[in-house]
């Protein structure tokens, strides 16, 4: 038609598609055209560690659809009636032409595209260390299909005996385990003084003895100085502190940045955090450009802080938006994000949805409470499994600010469910009576997340005072004085125990033996047992009978992350 709209998408991963395809589905006339640089479209690139593992063998199940369609140039024009122009680089934006330059990477030949409206999803760039020796060949990212091709082919050849992963992040761990999994020996090095930087030091600490259980090493607080080769290879690196470790491989996830050449070039504004900036309706400082995905900054919903958070779940939701916005003008609007995320650590799982507690005091707010709960995730006689959880909350007004899970349980349903309860705004004691199904192939009577937010409304409203190990461990440190109360059984105490000093005294002993106590009943006691239920039920024993400085240590030993006697 001759007043069919032109619009152009510079980007073809996953904003880009879902803007051209959300635009079709609503206008069926307008001429849509999506450039990409690279050969692959519409890539589903958190597949990349589990392609690499051989989670599947399939590398087309990567850029097809839910039944196998492979999204090529072919399904795009056919399906959809969307041109796509693949090894296609955009290089300039001209806003007073309004027409791309574009230049074709296979023959090297330029044109100019024109357009009505332009969106702009071109991603992130990996961040690359600059070192010494980084120009060895062995030394790579984890960002495109060709990465992923590499590393598979890295799995299959079972060549390489030791690799390294530089970086502790979600793909840095996922890498970690796809490597482990092709019998390579693998460490995985963190600059940070702990791996999964989403999540908070204690949490993160429990995942990090889980992987090293599984014969994996890993090094935080200690970054790469060096990389180090012979003929052009790497064989090896050097971290600050002085260690060698051999290596013939080494995958850098040390992060991403927004690629947002292409928009300063064009003069237009480029958020706090380097990301373009755009509005609620996610439209650029130019009315005709709209931009999304990995390159963009996005507004935090908890601290109204602008932030940059390169996942595929918001690019896709953001890119819904726009196609939206394109055909009906701003009616639709993205109100943000508050950092959800989830992740597979061998057969551990994490997530985290919100603040954790470090973030929400470094984003002012000034009297944060927390608490740790351990559960399994359903009953015992249906096989239930560990989850830790932590709740960060608002003591002033009780709002719940974030939460994070981690174990072999059910992580996904919880930080789900904390995820909606932080989108609704709720406060602990909401939490508490959250009408949940309860069957117990699923869950226990008692939600995980629900049990959790009872432990710190008993915390806020002062019938339970909480300890977390941290702060434990921080007075054996000290040399403080310190009674420890175990609260389990004689048999549970021979199969795992801190070996701090702690006495053993069972719950059901407890009433009976109570001048086995300190006498002094100022003397600080922490109860705990594997969980610290019974721990809980012990510190309200005591304090009924007269010890004034009694608490309950968090998650019990299932959540102590330090070295235990057994």
């Amino acid at each position: 038609m001759a007043n069919s709209r032109k619009i152009l998408v510079i980007g073809g991963s996953a904003a880009g598609p879902k803007t051209a395809a959300k635009a079709r589905r609503m206008d069926q006339h307008a001429e849509i055209t999506i450039v990409q640089k690279d050969h692959d479209l519409s890539m589903a690139s958190c597949g990349y560690p589990y392609y690499v593992g051989g989670t599947f063998d399939d590398r087309n199940q990567l850029i097809a659809t839910p039944t196998g369609v492979v999204r090529d140039p072919i399904f795009f024009m056919n399906a959809k009636g969307i041109r796509t122009l693949i090894n296609t680089e955009a290089t300039a934006i001209d806003r007073d032409k309004k027409c791309v330059t574009c230049k074709n990477l296979e023959t090297g030949e330029g044109f100019s595209l024109d357009y009505d409206k332009l969106v702009i999803a071109t991603g992130s760039i990996p961040i690359m260390p600059p070192l010494p020796g980084f120009e060895l060949a062995g030394i790579l990212s984890l960002k495109s299909m060709a990465d992923a091709d590499y590393l598979r082919k890295v799995r299959d050849q079972g060549v390489i005996k030791n690799a390294v992963v530089v970086g502790g992040g979600l793909i840095g761990i996922e890498t970690c385990e796809a490597l482990n999994l092709a019998g390579i020996n693998i460490t995985v090095i963190e600059m940070m003084p702990q791996i999964l930087p989403f999540l908070d030091w204690e949490i993160a600490k429990l995942l990090e003895n889980h992987i090293k259980s599984k014969a994996a090493n890993v090094i935080t607080d200690n970054p790469v100085a060096e990389f180090l080769g012979k003929d052009g290879k790497l064989i090896g690196l050097k971290l600050k502190n002085g260690t060698e470790l051999p290596c013939e491989l080494a995958v850098i996830a040390t992060g991403v940045r927004p690629n947002t050449k292409l928009a300063l070039d064009a003069g237009l504004a480029i958020g706090e955090t380097r990301g373009i900036s755009v509005n609620e309706y996610l439209q650029t400082s130019d009315p005709d450009i709209y931009a999304a995905g990995d390159c963009i900054e996005v507004v935090n919903s908890i601290t109204g802080k602008k932030v940059f958070a390169p996942l595929g779940d918001y690019a896709n939701l953001q890119g819904r938006v726009i196609g939206k916005n394109l055909i009906e003008g701003n009616k639709s609007t993205y109100p943000g994000v508050i950092q959800t995320a989830v992740c597979k650590v061998f057969d551990y799982n994490a997530g985290s949805t919100g603040l954790s507690e470090a973030s929400a005091r470094a984003n002012g707010f000034e009297n944060v409470v927390a608490v740790i709960a351990a559960a399994p995730d359903k009953p015992s006689f249906m096989g239930g499994m560990l989850l830790v959880i932590k709740i960060v909350a608002d003591a002033d007004t009780g709002k719940v600010l974030g939460v994070q899970c981690a174990g072999p349980g059910d992580v996904s349903k919880r930080i789900a469910i904390a995820a909606m309860a932080l989108h609704a705004g709720m406060t602990v004691e909401d939490m508490c009576n959250l009408d949940l199904p309860y069957a117990p192939p699923f869950s226990p009577a008692i939600e995980n997340l629900v049990t959790a937010a009872h432990v710190l409304e008993n915390k806020l409203s002062g019938r339970m005072r909480g300890i977390s190990a941290s702060e434990v461990k921080a007075k054996l440190d000290a040399g403080e004085e310190i009674f420890l109360l175990d609260t389990r059984g004689p048999d549970e105490f021979e199969q795992m125990r801190l070996g701090l000093g702690e006495v053993l005294i069972p719950l059901e002993a407890l009433r009976s033996r109570l001048g086995d106590l300190p006498k002094d009943k100022k003397q600080e006691i922490i109860c705990y047992c594997k969980i610290s239920l019974r721990g809980y039920e012990a510190a309200s024993l005591l304090a009924a009978h007269g010890w004034t400085n009694v608490k309950v240590l968090e998650g019990g030993i299932m959540a102590w992350p330090f070295p235990r006697e057994k």
